[in-house]
């Protein structure tokens, strides 16, 4: 059962606030990793490198959670567990681009390595629990 994101959260996507993004590895032990990431509507977007630990296990079993802190109140978060929905390279490049303007202020990703294939996953949140004001 789908769940929107509360209002009063929401601005958590407008800050460079990481998240940590929690998938499953194939004999189901967590696998944790920061990423950057966006609101799309209802959905959570975040961007990777194809063949990536978390891009492989995302496309066995598309199980996720995510914590995000507001970066200006560590007492105040958001925990969202849900389902990766749609796994896409189309847009992917210019979407790291525009990630690496909201995390680091710069117009291109520069960290791109050579022959790398950006993705983006979309999450469609389930349950959420929050903390803070």
């Amino acid at each position: 059962m789908s769940q929107a994101i509360p209002e009063k959260y929401r601005d958590l996507f407008t800050k460079r606030a990481f998240a940590n993004l929690a998938t499953l590895m194939p004999d189901g032990r967590p696998q944790v990793t920061p990423v950057w990431c966006n609101l799309e509507g209802d959905l959570v977007v975040f961007n990777s490198a194809k063949g990536r630990q978390k891009d492989r296990n995302v496309r066995r079993d598309p199980r996720v959670a995510l914590s995000i802190l507001d970066p200006e109140n560590p007492y105040r978060y958001l925990e969202i567990r849900g389902r990766v929905v749609e796994i896409t390279e189309e847009g992917a490049d210019a979407y790291i681009d525009k990630l690496a303007k909201k995390y680091l202020g710069q117009d291109k990703y520069p960290y791109a390595q050579p022959g790398e294939v950006r993705v983006l996953y979309k999450i469609q949140p389930e349950h959420m629990t929050m903390m803070g004001s």
